[in-house]
């Protein structure tokens, strides 16, 4: 590869990347302002569970936060952390729980999977409020 393309290719990565930040740090922000607004309606944290890899079983992660999607796979703590909701399949998982780690949020939960399955993150905390503690 030239210097020059090798170059292009750098400074559409870091395009990208900055990209990517930007959405998270609006993402986050979103985040702040349901975990607010949930807290203001009063409406309650519950355990969060992660689905393990194969989809056989959910385990405990230790984790408290309100889920985003009825399917629950991505969650927002209290601290307005965002985690995915997947974990390896393991009998240590099913014994003791899961370690889940929060992760940059995206604007749009699913973005890239099937049709119908992507949502913007705004719609999603919409719904959650709307939903109360009935979700």
């Amino acid at each position: 590869m030239t210097d020059d393309r090798a170059a292009h290719h750098a400074e559409m990565a870091a395009r990208l990347e900055r990209t990517r930040r930007a959405e998270s740090a609006r993402a986050a922000e979103l985040l702040r302002g349901f975990v607010a607004d949930a807290t203001a309606a009063g409406i309650s944290p519950e355990p969060l569970t992660a689905r393990t890899d194969s989809g056989r079983a959910r385990v405990r992660t230790g984790l408290n936060g309100w889920y985003l999607k009825r399917d629950r796979s991505v969650a927002v703590d209290g601290e307005a952390r965002f985690y995915v909701l997947r974990t390896p399949d393991s009998l240590r998982a099913r014994l003791r729980g899961a370690v889940v780690e929060p992760s940059d949020p995206p604007l749009e939960l699913g973005r890239g999977a099937r049709d119908g399955e992507s949502m913007p993150m705004a719609d999603a905390i919409a719904n959650r409020l709307a939903a109360g503690n009935d979700f």
